[in-house]
């Protein structure tokens, strides 16, 4: 499911920094508008992402007409001189670039005794899931 919501587009000295007003002023750059753009996508994914691990209510996107983002410029720094900005629709399948970006295996070779691997065999054991608690609970520990 394709999810979209606007964004403002400052353009700056040193590239572009953007803001989505709807999401708690989540924000990220880029040095050009591509990349800005390509940067405001991976930030939207991942904040809708782990909103929904967490569980967390995601506003729902405001329309562009209704952005305005000089007013969002003054309330983020009133002191900062005007510089060219534009609404853009950012949209992402969330889903889709989880699975690819954030959900993706590695395979990972390793080496255990002969006696462990043969009495993990004869237990029936998945050695992929149990590494991947073992990691994760050392993890979860620090």
């Amino acid at each position: 499911m394709l999810s979209m919501y606007p964004a403002c587009f400052f353009h700056e000295e040193d590239g572009y920094s953007v803001v989505f007003p709807d999401l708690n002023w989540l924000a990220t750059q880029g040095d050009t508008f591509e990349e800005a753009m390509e940067m405001a996508v991976e930030c939207l994914a991942g904040y809708l992402h782990t909103s929904q691990i967490d569980g967390d209510t995601v506003p729902p996107p405001s329309k562009l007409s209704d952005i305005d983002p000089y007013a969002i410029a003054k309330e983020l720094d009133p002191e900062a001189p005007m510089c060219g900005a534009i609404v853009n629709m950012v949209s992402v399948d969330v889903a889709a670039y989880a699975k690819q970006h954030f959900e993706k295996s590695v395979r990972k070779t390793l080496t255990i005794p002969a006696w462990l691997n043969n009495a993990a065999l004869e237990m029936g054991l998945n050695f992929s899931q149990i590494l991947q608690e073992a990691l994760l609970a050392k993890v979860q520990a620090r």
